[in-house]
């Protein structure tokens, strides 16, 4: 007999193999709520977790060496800047008020105007100290240069460019930047007061006329020149004979 014949031990109308079927259990496995089987979940202490001890997964993409270290020695030189002439002082302050908004104090230093401070004397023989610039048209910066820096001190309104050649800013040798500074600062005499120079428009040697006082349309040679005092001496023919006479410079013009 063949196994499809009807076993009277099995039901009616139903095969051998049709009965194994249904009567041999499918074992099912459990699963977790997000559908997952036993087998295909891992335990910690089944991971791989040799050489990742204490590794946060930011570690993982910073290099250390690109980090900057605020600790940081930052090398700073003296630089040359190309502004518009009479904005030097304004544009100066604007460039300081750039720096500390953008955070940037720790790659900049001085920022200076270079100027003399030169004494003057009216008609009436009243002085008064006023600073003059010693190049129109420029400022000195001491900076680090870098990309940040780079950007905010071009992107300053009145601010050409750097000085230098090939597009390469070229800084100021110490020599150079120490006579600026001291020109700009000038030191103290024995006396406590600073030496002040005298804006006078003459030069030794220069043909001048006197326009008031004693010697009234006479004309001379500067023959020296005190700037301290704002006088100047001139050699002036009194009896056929070269005399040696000290006038207030207002006192005399050009020939």
């Amino acid at each position: 007999m063949s196994t499809d014949e009807i076993n009277p031990e099995f039901p009616q109308g139903s095969t051998s193999d049709e009965v194994l079927d249904q009567a041999t259990p499918v074992p099912t496995e459990e699963v977790d709520e997000f559908g997952f089987t036993a087998d295909e979940l891992v335990d910690d202490e089944d991971e791989d977790d040799e050489g990742d001890e204490d590794v946060s997964p930011i570690d993982e993409f910073v290099d250390e060496s690109s980090v900057p270290d605020e600790n940081e020695e930052i090398e700073m030189n003296w630089y040359i800047l190309k502004v518009q002439v009479n904005r030097e002082r304004t544009i100066c302050e604007q460039l300081k008020r750039r720096v500390s908004v953008g955070g940037l104090e720790r790659y900049f230093g001085d920022i200076v105007v270079p100027t003399e401070d030169v004494r003057e004397f009216n008609k009436a023989g009243k002085q008064r100290v006023v600073k003059r610039k010693l190049y129109p048209g420029y400022v000195v910066v001491h900076m680090a240069i870098n990309d940040e820096s780079w950007f905010l001190v071009r992107e300053t309104s009145g601010i050409g460019d750097f000085t230098g050649s090939s597009g390469k800013p070229a800084p100021l040798s110490p020599e150079e930047i120490a006579r600026i500074l001291a020109t700009s600062r000038p030191p103290e005499e024995e006396d406590g007061e600073e030496k002040i120079k005298t804006a006078i428009p003459f030069t030794v040697g220069q043909r001048v006329r006197v326009k008031e006082g004693y010697f009234q349309n006479h004309e001379g040679d500067v023959s020296s020149i005190d700037e301290r005092n704002g006088r100047i001496e001139v050699m002036i023919n009194i009896f056929g004979r070269p005399n040696p006479v000290e006038l207030d410079h207002w006192h005399v013009e050009k020939v």
